[in-house]
Order: C-alpha cells, then sequence, then structure tokens
C-alpha cells in the first residue's frame, strides 16, 4: 500500500501558499494607520514630478504560473506509471534481456548428442600395376558420451540461464530506483519552482504598492530598489530551478524511453510518495533483502554455475570413446599357370571395434583447477555482496528515519513559525513599525526554510525508493 502523508505533513507542505494567500490578503488592506501605532519619520520629499521606470510586472496582474507546464494530477505520470514504462521501453533493458534468449539457445545447444560420422574410403591397384585389384569401405563412428557428460553440459547452461534471468531482474531493480530517484528530484525542483514563483508574483504585487507610495512621497526609492532586487533575485533563482526541472524530466524520459518531444507531466505529491511503507524492524529489511535481492540471487546462481562447471571438468576427464563399424568390399584377380585363366575373387568384410582414448597426458588438469578457483572466487564475491546488501538496507533505513525526524521538526514549527513572522513583519511593515530590509530579510529565512524542507522530503522520498531497491521488493 501506498504511504499516505500525515496530516501535519500535509499542512506544512501547504504553508508557501497558505502564507502568499495571507500576504496577499495584507497588501489589499486599507493603509490606515490603528490607534496607538507610531508611523516612523521618513524624509517627506515630493515625487510628483519625478516618473519612476516602469518594472516589469508592475503594470499589470502578477504573471500566469508555469508550473501547470510540467504538473497534471489528473492526466500526468506518477513514478510506478513511468517505472513500467521503462520497463518496457528502456532500449539498454531490451538488450539485456536478449542474454536471456541467448542463454536459452546455449541450453538447447547443450542437450544435443554428437553427431555420427560416416567414412568412405576406396583403394585401387591401378597405379601399381595391379588393375583388377580394389577395396571399398564405408565406415560408421558414433561418439559416446560417458561419464554423464551431456548432463553435466545441461546442469551448466541452465544454472547460466537463471543467472542471466537474475541479472536483468537486478537491472530492472536498479532501473526502477533510477526512474524514482529521477522523479523526486523533478517534484522537488516542481516544489521549489512553485514556492519561489509564488513569493515573486507577490513581491511584484508589493512593489506596486510600494511605487505608488514612493510617488505619494510617503516611501524613499531605496525601499523600492531594494525589493527590485528581490524580485531579480528570486526570478534569477526560479530560471536556475526551472533549468533543473527541466534536465531532470529529460533525464526521466531517457530513463523511460520517451520521446523528448513529447510532453511530460508530472502527478505525484513529494509529500505522498507512491511507494510502499518500509518493513516494520532493521532486522526484517535485511532478511528480506538476503531472501529476494536479484542481484544476491545471481552472485549464488554464480557459485552454481562455478560448481557444475567443476563437474563438467571432472566428468570431461574421462576417456572418450567412440563405436566403429566398417563394411569393406575387396576385388583382386588371382593368377593361376597356364592354360588356367585368371579369375576374380570378391570379399565382403563387416568390422566392429571400439576406439578410446587414452589420458597420459591430458586428464583435463587445467580444467579442473580453473574451476576450483572459480568455485571460491564465486564464493567469496557472494559474501562480500552480502555485507554490502546490509549496509545499503542499514544505510538507507538510516536516511529514510532521519528525514523522518528532520520532517517532523518542520512540522513541529519551524514552517509555521516562519511564516507568522513573515505575516506579521509584512504587517507591521504595511503601518510602518518594520522597513522593507527586516522584511525581506525574513523572506529569505522563509525561503530557506521552504527550501530545506523540500530538500528533506526529497531526502525521503529518495531513502524509502533506495529502502525498497536495497530489499529487492519486486519491481511493480
Amino acid at each position: 500500500m501506498a504511504s499516505q502523508p500525515r496530516p501535519a505533513l500535509r499542512r506544512a507542505s501547504m504553508a508557501p501558499f497558505a502564507i502568499l494567500a495571507l500576504c496577499g490578503a495584507a497588501l489589499g488592506q486599507s493603509d490606515s494607520v490603528p490607534s496607538g501605532v507610531v508611523r516612523r519619520d521618513e524624509p517627506r520629499m515630493s515625487f510628483a514630478r519625478v516618473r519612476l521606470p516602469d518594472y516589469p510586472g508592475s503594470e499589470g496582474a502578477a504573471p500566469a504560473t508555469a508550473t501547470a507546464r510540467y504538473f497534471d494530477a489528473a492526466q500526468g505520470a506518477n513514478s510506478n506509471d513511468l517505472v513500467r514504462r521503462a520497463l518496457a521501453g528502456n532500449v539498454e533493458l531490451a538488450a539485456a534481456r536478449l542474454d536471456i534468449e541467448r542463454a536459452r539457445a546455449r541450453l538447447r545447444q547443450a542437450g544435443l548428442r554428437p553427431n555420427p560420422a560416416i567414412e568412405f574410403e576406396q583403394t585401387t591397384g591401378r597405379l601399381t600395376g595391379s588393375a583388377g585389384e580394389r577395396d571399398t569401405t564405408i565406415g560408421f563412428a558414433l561418439p559416446l558420451e560417458l561419464g554423464g557428460k551431456r548432463q553435466r553440459r545441461i546442469d551448466v547452461a541452465r544454472a547460466e540461464l537463471e543467472a542471466a534471468e537474475a541479472e536483468v531482474a537486478d537491472r530492472e531493480r536498479r532501473l526502477a530506483a533510477e526512474v524514482r530517484t529521477a522523479y523526486a528530484v523533478a517534484t522537488a525542483a516542481l516544489r521549489e519552482l512553485e514556492t519561489t514563483e509564488s513569493l515573486n508574483n507577490v513581491d511584484l504585487q508589493t512593489a506596486r504598492v510600494i511605487e505608488a507610495r514612493v510617488i505619494e512621497g510617503e516611501s524613499a526609492p531605496l525601499e523600492l530598489n531594494l525589493l527590485r532586487v528581490e524580485v531579480d533575485r528570486l526570478r534569477s533563482r526560479r530560471a536556475l530551478v526551472e533549468g533543473r526541472l527541466q534536465t531532470a524530466l529529460l533525464r526521466l524520459k531517457t530513463l523511460a524511453g520517451i520521446p523528448p518531444a513529447e510532453p511530460l507531466r508530472l502527478s505525484e505529491d513529494l509529500a505522498a510518495p507512491l511507494i510502499p511503507e518500509p518493513p516494520p524492524s532493521l532486522d526484517a529489511a535485511v532478511d528480506i533483502a538476503l531472501r529476494t535481492r536479484p542481484d544476491l540471487r545471481l552472485a549464488r546462481l554464480t557459485e552454481e554455475v562455478a560448481q557444475a562447471g567443476l563437474r563438467l571438468a571432472h566428468s570431461q576427464a574421462l576417456p572418450d570413446v567412440t563405436a566403429i563399424g566398417r563394411y569393406s568390399l575387396s576385388h583382386s584377380v588371382t593368377d593361376l599357370p597356364p592354360p588356367l585363366a585368371p579369375f576374380p575373387d570378391r570379399d565382403h568384410l563387416l568390422t566392429f571395434g571400439v576406439s578410446i582414448g587414452i589420458p597420459v597426458f591430458n586428464r583435463n588438469q587445467g580444467a579442473r583447477a580453473d574451476a576450483a578457483a572459480a568455485i571460491a572466487q564465486t564464493r567469496k564475491r557472494r559474501e562480500f555482496l552480502e555485507t554490502v546488501v546490509r549496509s545499503e538496507v542499514a544505510s538507507a533505513f538510516a536516511r529514510y528515519e532521519a528525514a523522518g525526524s528532520a520532517l517532523a521538526t518542520f512540522e513541529q514549527g519551524v514552517l509555521a513559525r516562519s511564516m507568522q513572522n513573515i505575516i506579521s513583519i509584512r504587517g507591521a511593515y504595511e503601518i510602518g513599525a518594520f522597513r522593507v530590509t527586516d522584511l525581506l530579510v525574513e523572506q529569505r529565512r522563509f525561503v530557506d526554510s521552504q527550501r530545506e524542507f523540500i530538500e528533506a522530503l526529497a531526502e525521503r522520498y529518495q531513502a524509502l525508493a533506495d529502502l525498497q531497491a536495497a530489499i529487492g521488493a519486486p519491481v511493480q
């Protein structure tokens, strides 16, 4: 079952949009000063004849959001959709699957018996002065595989086929993890783009208010210039974040086999990943990983291949045996003393025999030693991989818990306090109790808090995806 966001986390994820709504309402309030509040003294210079330069976005409504190009809750693709598409359309994975077909062909070849041989031989005496003599021989030879050689070949080929299937399953596991990691990067960039774009729109509205005050002589031009610097900074940040988002989307298209020109919109919320929850404990996660990881299964199968290779090397050390059968037809002329005439003589012969190789020099010593070393090598690699699997699971589990703790800290007050601070300072600025620099400083703190919150969400998403990959969860 996909994880569901906790209510506090969902409220925290909506913090930037709540503050924008409240800030917009504050900007629309009257500029009257409540009783008991003293407006700060500012230089009352007349700017009635001063024409301030037009500022981009200050002459009309706030620009429309651009995130609609990248997000569609109804028609967009979630991480599971892209994983399925990647498993079906990734070209590299399709090429890897051909290794299974090759292994099946080798298994079929290993089960075939050796071909018999037919021999034909003819001997004539014409060149030696015996024109009437000739011998014709037809032979048949059938190699006999003793010592279970054929079955040993089949065992090796079958183990290689299972190893090829396990290798493809491991490639699928790693591809799914890459897709989910790229999806987390894209959704994090989209989240930051939304926040940056929304704050930029609020600052544009504030700039219009300050511009009117500057014209009326109620604010100094420096305040407008400071706010313009902040707007430009957010605009620059927005461009960088959008570039990172586009790069992540291109990466997703490459992994999923989607043409670059085809549009791709996201639909999954970073705070609500569609990834199964992890096992309840680290020991349970490690136990699952040791039983289900495809690469660990591949290591065990590779060890079995080496053991089957050793058995095959022992069987091949046995001498080769070939059954032989021959039919011979011999023509000759018998010379008799005169007055008797020579007469032809014809003989039909059947010959049966066995050819046995003598293992004097070659007893397959090198192949047997190589197979024994291969067994030791694959065993050590399997033991090392088991250690790596335990480490990967423990690392991903620790990252997931750490990200959860960080999000809990944000939920318990960082975002709420930061949002309340900026609302209070913006309201106080409207009545003259603070300067615009105080507002900009607090806004930057809020932006930093939002960025750290998004990083924590992305880290939790990636840690959960890495943990599912580390335990070898079935690819959806």
